[in-house]
């Protein structure tokens, strides 16, 4: 992609992500392209569907979330990784509960989906279940819990609390305080 291509890429992206966080998925994409100073045109260039657009600011933000979780798993002792992993999990999910509801009605679907949504999920279902398995191996956390579980419980606390935020703390505690050997 050519630089001023890829920087109008990346300005739709943030006006996308900022305008969805505002008014939920379904925010007028005029707007989107209004706000990354760029015509309809070059929105529908890059993105031709609303899924599409939709799909792009979720793989950008799974992937952020992956690259922060990465380097907490080199900087920080397996149990502090993954209990700060599970902090970055729930900010990450909270903010994110429009988008990820479109994410989920798009995969419900038949049909193709848009490019990276499968690959993205991969990539944290694998580094979630590495960061559980260093944690365990460590004995900073119980084992007999599989990757699988602690992510599902983890998005578990995301979708209980979407209408009721402010008790998603003290329930990543609980689940914290249940995990963590505090090794």
């Amino acid at each position: 992609m050519r630089a001023d291509a890829r920087r109008n890429y990346e300005a739709l992206l943030a006006a996308a992500r900022e305008l969805f966080l505002e008014q939920g998925p379904d925010a007028p994409l005029d707007e989107v392209a209004r706000r990354a100073g760029v015509g309809a045109g070059t929105l529908y260039r890059h993105f031709p569907t609303r899924d599409d657009l939709i799909a792009a600011v979720y793989v950008t933000d799974i992937e952020s979330l992956c690259d922060q979780a990465e380097k907490l798993a080199t900087a920080e002792r397996p149990g502090e990784a993954l209990a700060a992993y599970m902090d970055l999990y729930l900010s990450f999910g909270m903010r994110n509960s429009g988008i990820k509801k479109a994410i989920k009605e798009m995969l419900a679907t038949e049909g193709p989906h848009p490019d990276g949504l499968n690959l993205c999920k991969s990539r944290m279902t694998d580094l979630t279940g590495e960061m559980l398995v260093v944690a365990q191996d460590a004995g900073a956390a119980r084992k007999g819990i599989e990757p699988t579980a602690f992510l599902r419980m983890l998005h578990g606390i995301t979708l209980a609390c979407d209408d009721n935020p402010e008790m998603a703390p003290s329930m990543l505690q609980v689940m914290k305080d249940g995990l963590l050997t505090g090794k």
